[in-house]
């Protein structure tokens, strides 16, 4: 199932999620997360993206990388992750969001973040993420911590894309995936 994609200006964006029982069948929301990621060519899709607000997540980073970098991406569900720390040199990459289509802002992260979840079959991982891979997962937890990209940017940065945000929730935009808008 393709889920529409919730758009900013939504108060579930806005909200931290909660976790989910131990055990929870979520094998069929995280395969219809990856294919409304598919469909919408996202690289990670959050729960509350899909107005469902608990803690999940996917990914699939391989997307973001050239072949020839050292780097190897990943495609995979985070359930009730937990980052434990982030570390490394912060480094600068013009972000987007499936939430707020037309709008990009370099964000600064740090390159490595440890993070302890469960995959799809409930075992506990506890795994070192760095480069591109932790930053669409930074992205994504941000997402479970009611936190937008958006809410990076500041001063003058925030006053230039402000307008196109009142937009993202009024619907004043085109994309190739279905929306749902808070404003409309």
């Amino acid at each position: 199932m393709i889920y529409p994609i919730v758009a900013y200006g939504n108060p579930i964006l806005k909200k931290e999620a909660e976790e989910i029982k131990e055990g929870d069948d979520v094998s069929g929301l995280i395969s219809d997360m990856l294919d409304t990621m598919g469909h919408a060519s996202g690289v990670g899709l959050a729960a509350p993206q899909i107005n469902k607000g608990i803690r999940l997540f996917v990914i699939d980073s391989s997307l973001m990388l050239d072949e020839e970098e050292e780097e190897k991406g990943i495609r995979r569900a985070f359930i009730n992750p937990i980052i434990l720390d982030e570390y490394g040199d912060h480094f600068g990459f013009e972000e987007g969001c499936l939430s707020i289509p037309d709008v990009r802002a370099e964000i600064i992260r740090p390159e490595k973040l440890t993070i302890e979840y469960f995959d799809e079959n409930w075992n506990l991982q506890e795994e070192e993420f760095s480069g591109m891979t932790a930053r669409v997962i930074q992205h994504e937890y941000d997402h479970l911590e009611g936190i937008l990209f958006v809410d990076y940017v500041k001063g003058l940065k925030k006053r230039l894309i402000k307008s196109k945000l009142i937009d993202v929730s009024k619907g004043k935009i085109a994309t190739d995936y279905r929306m749902v808008y808070p404003l409309r």
